[in-house]
Parts: C-alpha cells; sequence; structure tokens
C-alpha cells in the first residue's frame, strides 16, 4: 500500500505568529516537504493545482520537475489535475515530458476543480464541467496512446494528423487517478476506464464517502476489469499528532480555526467526529484510519494533508517523522493482514504497466466494452453513466 503526503499549497498567516510566508517561501517549503517524505520512506508526494490565492501551486509539473531532479524514489503526482480548464494536448505534453525526466515516477489525478472563477479565466464554462471532463480526458488517453491523432469535438480546436510530443516514457501513459469528493460521474469514467478512483474525503462523513466508492468499485466490475473488490482506491486524510492527545488538540486548534476551507464553521469535534481530520496521538489516528477499511474495502493509497492553514515547516517536517515512523509502519502491516492475496496492494506503476506488455489493456484507448443491456448494474440509465457518444468521441 503506498503512504504519501499532499499539499494544496495556501499561503496562510501562521496564527501563533500572525506571519505570512511569501510566495516564494511558501513554495520552497513545499519541496522541502516532497524531499523530506522521500528520506522518510514515504510513497507518493502530490500537489494541488490552483490559480488564485491564497494558493500558489499553479504549476504543477515545473514543480514535479524540480523534485524529479532532487528525488530518487518517491512517486510524483497531482491532487489535482485540472481536465476541465486546461488544454489536453498540454497536459499530455507536460506530463509526457515530466515522466520522461522522472524516470517513469510519475502519475496523475484528474480533477474538475472546486473553484468556480477558474472555468472563465480559461475560457470555459463551469456548467459544462462534466462534459468538458468527459471529452477531454478521451482526447488525452488517445494522444498518449495513438501515434497520429485526427480528432474533433466539443470543446477545442480540432487536430489533424495531430503527433503529441514526447510520446510517454516506454510507450507507457501515467497511471491516472479520477479525485472526485460528490460526482458519480467521475466515479463512473474512472470505473469505465479501469483508472483509479480517488475519493479527497477530508470534508465528508464515512457514510458519503462509502456510497462514492462502493459505486465505482460496482462499475468496476461492471465494465469487465476485474472484481469490485479489486478496484483502485486512493483516500485523503489529515492528521496532526502529540504523544498526548489533549497537546494535540489544544496546538492544532487554532490552525484549525484559522484554516481557509475549515475555518469558520462547524467546530474541530464535529470536524474530527464526521471526517478523518484526526487530531490526537499516533495510536488514535491508526485507530481511526484503519476504520476505513472497512467502510471503503481494501485500498490502495493513502494520501495525507500535513501542511495546512499556516503551519510551520518546522512543525509539519515534524509530523511527517512522527507519521512515517510510528503511523504508517502499523497501518501498512494491518491493512496488509486483512488484505485477500488476490486483492491489489499497490496502484499500478510504471514498471508494473511496462510489464503487462504493449498488447494490454491498459494501452487501449478504450480498455472497457459498453455494456449490451443498459438497463443492469448500478447507474444504468441515470445521470451518471457515460453515453456512448461521450465516450467515443469520432474523428471528424
Amino acid at each position: 500500500m503506498q503512504f504519501g503526503v499532499f499539499t494544496i499549497g495556501d499561503v496562510t498567516p501562521d496564527p501563533s505568529t500572525g506571519r505570512a510566508p511569501t510566495e516564494h517561501e511558501r513554495i520552497m517549503s513545499m519541496m522541502a516537504i516532497a524531499e523530506h517524505a522521500e528520506q522518510v520512506g514515504l510513497e507518493v508526494f502530490a500537489t494541488g493545482e490552483h490559480h488564485n490565492p491564497p494558493f500558489v501551486p499553479s504549476s504543477p509539473t515545473t514543480m514535479l520537475g524540480y523534485l524529479a531532479g532532487r528525488t530518487q524514489h518517491i512517486i510524483l503526482s497531482t491532487s489535482t489535475t485540472l481536465i476541465t480548464t486546461n488544454d489536453p494536448v498540454k497536459i499530455a505534453e507536460d506530463y509526457a515530458m515530466l515522466q520522461h525526466l522522472a524516470g517513469g515516477r510519475v502519475d496523475l489525478m484528474m480533477g474538475r476543480g472546486n473553484t468556480g472563477p477558474v472555468y472563465p479565466w480559461f475560457g470555459k464554462d463551469i456548467r459544462q464541467g462534466i462534459p468538458l471532463a468527459i471529452e477531454n480526458y478521451h482526447l488525452l488517453r488517445r494522444l498518449w496512446r495513438e501515434p497520429v491523432v485526427d480528432w474533433k469535438g466539443e470543446f477545442r480546436t480540432p487536430l489533424r494528423g495531430y503527433t503529441s510530443t514526447p510520446m510517454p516514457l516506454d510507450d507507457t501513459p501515467p497511471f491516472v487517478w479520477h479525485g472526485s469528493i460528490r460526482s458519480p460521474e467521475i466515479a463512473e469514467q474512472a470505473a469505465f476506464y479501469g483508472d483509479g478512483f480517488f475519493h479527497n474525503n477530508i470534508f465528508w462523513d464515512k457514510g458519503h464517502v462509502a456510497q462514492m466508492v462502493d459505486f465505482y468499485r460496482q462499475r468496476f466490475e461492471h465494465y469487465g476489469h476485474g472484481r469490485a473488490d479489486q478496484a483502485i482506491v486512493g483516500l485523503g486524510g489529515q492528521v496532526f499528532m502529540r504523544k498526548n492527545s489533549q497537546d494535540a488538540v489544544r496546538e492544532f486548534r487554532p490552525y484549525f480555526d484559522n484554516a481557509p476551507v475549515y475555518g469558520h464553521g462547524p467546530s474541530l469535534e464535529e470536524y474530527m467526529n464526521l471526517t478523518p481530520l484526526t487530531a490526537g496521538s499516533p495510536e488514535q489516528v491508526i485507530e481511526k484510519y484503519l476504520t476505513y477499511a472497512d467502510v471503503v474495502g481494501d485500498y490502495q493509497r493513502q494520501l495525507f494533508l500535513m501542511d495546512h492553514a499556516g503551519m510551520s515547516l518546522a512543525t509539519v517536517l515534524e509530523q511527517i517523522d512522527i507519521l512515517a515512523e510510528q503511523v504508517v509502519p502499523v497501518l501498512r502491516a494491518e491493512f496488509d493482514a486483512r488484505r485477500p492475496a488476490d486483492v491489489p496492494s499497490d496502484p499500478p506503476t510504471h514498471a508494473s504497466l511496462v510489464a503487462q506488455g504493449p498488447d494490454s489493456r491498459y494501452h487501449l484507448v478504450r480498455p472497457a466494452t459498453l455494456p449490451e443491456d443498459r438497463a443492469t448494474g448500478a447507474g444504468s440509465g441515470t445521470e451518471a453513466e457515460l453515453t456512448e457518444a461521450e465516450l467515443t468521441e469520432e474523428n471528424a
């Protein structure tokens, strides 16, 4: 199982000092966090993509390219890449280049984005978020899998005899996750292609998380990629730890109250009761997160948000140390012990995908077969199910 950290890159004043880092300081602290995550043995570092203050990571491939040259083992990912407002042609180019520079240590998480004004800034209509995600991602798959692409869709300029360059390393595209909080259409999209589904559940209760992941699992099996329990699932999380739980709550509370996305709403206690947010001892974190394997089934990736709400770099690095030394080894052993032998322990990596060979389903543009009987299976006949037309932007 992969454990790692993800960042949203907010620039927020530290409530203990009142001082906010400069954008440069914040960016470099994120790089330090990624390098430290590798040093302590975590498997993944992922960065969000934002184009508005108080967030700074507007160019993930620039950041991850820098890290590719300074790390050796950690997987470099996104959380998320905006498949709606970015041109899929540019995504294909940028992430294939990054994949080459990182020696294959790249995957990425597609997402629609949750900041409404971003859409018009990039010439898109937020009301078309789902169709944009569907059309753009299918074009991206073609660009990464076909040497020459002729294409016409609804949302961008047609392509004629276009070859994306560079093509993916070893002709094997990066593994893709589809990140969603509440859209079954995105879970359906992940299931159709046999991609991973990441539920960033840091705002949501277990009932909602279970519903979303179960829907993805059922559709994954429906499209013939394997059993539902073999689907590739990732979850988000957030923790703050001290040896004594009361110390953890007392120290974390000002950050929670100051957070641009958490504060000024439900209390810390309410959030901790309903969501994966845990301020407590390492033992309490372990106890809380072990329950998620019961909620969503055996899953393959757990990412933690550690740097948030103005927390100092020193504190974040200290928290990562606690996570890696006291929490992850126990979670890994417990998750492995309960996982059936034929359920994947890890998500696909570049090495595993290359090993499958060029004729594997992974290399197909459309690896799933649309069911003949669309009246069967969860989600059939609903807005959640992708239409064949949406999945087959035919050449003009």
